[in-house]
């Protein structure tokens, strides 16, 4: 019987969907599956890894929408992934910009708090009944920019975005799982100050990618 591949799961918002930076709202583009990170990172890791992707454009950490829907609370959706991909070797986290729209007045470390209420479901929902409990990699998402057709929706997140790789890190570090400060390494396009151009898809699967192979290692 042959060995089974890795399953990967990367769960998130519209960064993980591969949503391409906005110029107006009825731009709903998505890069295609051999440009967004997601599937460039399926491609680094090989045939030894299924990658599945679970990103949801506006997605939020722990709050129902009251314009969105309830249907984008990260918490809500996660024992429906966990159900679907079980048995998870590894999850990818990057999720937290949604948090900084207006609408939910929350500060940096609330969000911080949303991702660690996943994390903490996460290893619930497989302990439990015994499935296995996946590795954990929490990727903080770069801060925003308070420019285009979103600026308004997000009025106030730039400050708030900018403080979330500190306290994300010092929140992994407690939870011991492995991190990365995205901003460490690429930017939010200044079309709409959310998403991320081409080349930042690139440079981001190629840091996972890297993270994904020392996480196995140990």
């Amino acid at each position: 019987m042959s060995e089974q591949p890795s399953i990967l799961v990367c769960f998130g918002d519209s960064n993980t969907h591969g949503s391409a930076p906005m110029r107006n709202f009825d731009d709903i583009r998505r890069f295609g599956l051999n440009e967004r990170w997601t599937g460039l990172l399926a491609a680094d890791l090989g045939p030894g890894w299924r990658v599945y992707e679970e990103g949801l454009p506006g997605r939020t950490t722990v709050h129902p929408d009251p314009i969105e829907g309830a249907h984008m609370s990260g918490l809500a959706a996660l024992p429906i992934v966990i159900g679907s991909h079980s048995p998870i070797d590894a999850m990818i986290i990057m999720i937290g910009t949604n948090d900084l729209k207006a609408r939910f007045s929350v500060g940096a470390s609330d969000i911080a708090a949303g991702v660690e209420c996943l994390v903490r479901s996460i290893r619930t929902l497989c302990d439990a009944p015994g499935r296995t409990v996946p590795r954990i990699l929490v990727v903080a998402p770069p801060p925003i920019l308070e420019i285009g057709c979103l600026g308004d929706i997000f009025t106030g997140g730039r400050t708030k975005s900018e403080a979330l790789g500190p306290i994300f890190r010092r929140m992994t570090e407690r939870l011991q799982v492995e991190f990365i400060d995205a901003a460490d390494h690429i930017r939010s396009s200044e079309i709409d100050g959310i998403h991320f151009n081409l080349d930042q898809h690139r440079v981001l699967a190629g840091v996972i990618g890297d993270a994904m192979r020392n996480l196995v290692k140990h």
